[in-house]
């Protein structure tokens, strides 16, 4: 059902009707050559070179229009940024037909309007870098006002704060808000960066599936579907972990995968169903490699999208060079809290947390216990990179146990800015102990975990054929890009964030 037009949107219907009767296609098929971009022209045009610059050809959108009687500036927005420009009526009418200027360009030019303009670029008395137009075509006329915005210094700057607005209608705002093009430039070029890490390090970008008829890989609650020429339920991944590790049975060394993964759970400032994790794992190498790897990894990525290893978050900064912190989750619980829990059973860890005020229920096993006490009272004191080392096992279904510690696995997490950004193991490669630690995921789920894992015969199977010791990550890359662009809400960093459908159809 269409929505009641506003009074703009009429005038701009009729604005329509009355190119169309003029002859004038307000949305024609033929392709418009361009020679040159905004960008472009700015940084590259001198009264030394203005010979190279006689004829230029560019298109973008109108964002203002100065009348100032014969003639007119505009500036119009490409891609690339914003550009002024001259036009005259008589320059872009030369002969007794004025309605081009008269008509289309005086009257019938809005706003939003997509254009296409040929002429030359020079600079202005107040020198402004500017194109005078001798030539204009409409491209394409927009029927929707474009979203008013403030002007700062005579750019536009992110004015638009109706979040609804900003994150529904995201086209809309990146057209207005130059500074959330750049945010999401800026994540195109993290991830260009550590594709670009791995890469020159020998590893292999794979695709595993996003239908799975096990949720495996991590304790998370799933999005289920059914597939109906199967007759069988199937999940959207909640990771891709053991798919990834199924391949370093079959001999690839080192493997990753931008993966997008769905988990049916709560949405907040760090949280949407839908995001991306990277992760890699990488025959013969172990935890503390992955320590290593990950600093190298993140300081590189840090000063390929922002020029420094330094970022600002909200007034703090946070600074990527290597080496981090390093803690043990004990160390990190007993440091904020007073309460050393290495020895606790989950008697003792209810009684922890019922002193630090910390909600349980009656199907958390002794690992949710203590992801609750580190989770609501240590983490948020970590703000400069540091990785939480040596969990204890029970946190821990697919992670080696610890080499020298007992009761304890081979695993960090890193905390950046008080929130996990990256967890990682030596990963557990001996199938018998892996079918055990399955089992207790079975016998958490039956005392009402909906997050605990399912058994993965078919994987348990891959590791009786024999997986070297390998380490293995994952990254949040919607987290990690929060921290590089400064936003403090995921959804500054999802060009289309999960939202409840409109209650109106537009």
């Amino acid at each position: 059902m269409q929505a009641t037009l506003s009074e703009q949107e009429v005038v701009r219907r009729e604005k329509l009707k009355e190119l169309e009767q003029l002859g004038i296609n307000p949305f024609p098929a033929p392709l418009f050559e361009i020679t040159h971009t905004a960008k472009g022209i700015k940084e590259n045009y001198t009264e030394e070179n203005k010979d190279a610059y006689k004829q230029v050809s560019l298109a973008g959108r109108v964002m203002s229009v100065r009348d100032m009687g014969k003639a007119n500036f505009a500036v119009i927005q490409d891609a690339t940024g914003r550009i002024q420009l001259y036009v005259k009526g008589d320059d872009i009418c030369p002969g007794e037909d004025k309605t081009m200027y008269t008509t289309v360009w005086k009257k019938l030019l809005d706003l939003g309007d997509i254009i296409g303009v040929k002429g030359y670029v020079f600079t202005t008395k107040t020198g402004e870098i500017s194109i005078h137009v001798q030539e204009f075509t409409l491209l394409t006329k927009s029927l929707r006002p474009l979203p008013v915005v403030k002007e700062k210094d005579g750019e536009a700057f992110d004015a638009v704060t109706d979040m609804e607005f900003k994150y529904r209608q995201r086209y809309a705002d990146l057209i207005v808000n130059p500074t959330v093009k750049d945010t999401f430039t800026k994540v195109t070029k993290m991830k260009n960066a550590i594709r670009d890490f791995l890469n020159v390090n020998g590893a292999l970008e794979v695709d595993t599936p996003v239908l799975q008829s096990i949720p495996g890989g991590a304790t998370a609650r799933p999005f289920t579907t059914h597939h109906n020429a199967l007759d069988m339920p199937l999940y959207l991944r909640i990771a891709n972990e053991l798919y990834l590790k199924r391949l370093i049975v079959g001999g690839f060394d080192w493997v990753y995968e931008f993966s997008r993964n769905f988990r049916n759970e709560g949405m907040d400032r760090t949280h949407n169903p839908e995001f991306t994790i990277l992760e890699f794992y990488v025959a013969y190498k172990d935890y503390l490699w992955m320590m290593d790897t990950t600093e190298q990894l993140l300081e590189k990525t840090a000063i390929a999208t922002n020029g420094t290893s330094v970022t600002n978050v909200n007034g703090v900064e946070i600074d990527f060079k290597a080496p981090y912190k390093r803690i043990s989750i004990y160390d990190a619980i007993k440091e904020h809290t007073g309460f050393d829990i290495s020895n606790m059973d989950e008697e003792g860890l209810r009684d922890v947390c019922k002193q630090l005020k910390i909600e349980t229920d009656p199907s958390m096993g002794k690992g949710k216990l203590i992801d609750e006490i580190f989770g609501g009272k240590c983490e948020k004191h970590y703000v400069q990179p540091t990785f939480i080392i040596d969990y204890p096992i029970e946190m821990s279904p697919l992670t080696k146990k610890h080499r020298e510690k007992a009761g304890l696995v081979e695993r960090f997490e890193l905390i950046v800015n008080g929130k996990e950004i990256a967890n990682a193991y030596s990963e557990l490669n001996d199938p018998i102990d892996q079918r055990e630690r399955f089992e207790e995921q079975v016998a958490l789920m039956e005392r009402g975990d909906d997050e605990a894992m399912y058994i993965d015969y078919d994987f348990l199977r891959a590791l009786e054929y024999g997986m070297p010791p390998t380490a293995g990550i994952g990254i949040g890359i919607e987290r990690l890009a929060m921290l590089l662009t400064g936003q403090v809400s995921i959804q500054d960093v999802l060009l289309f964030p999960q939202m409840r459908p409109e209650k109106t159809a537009e």
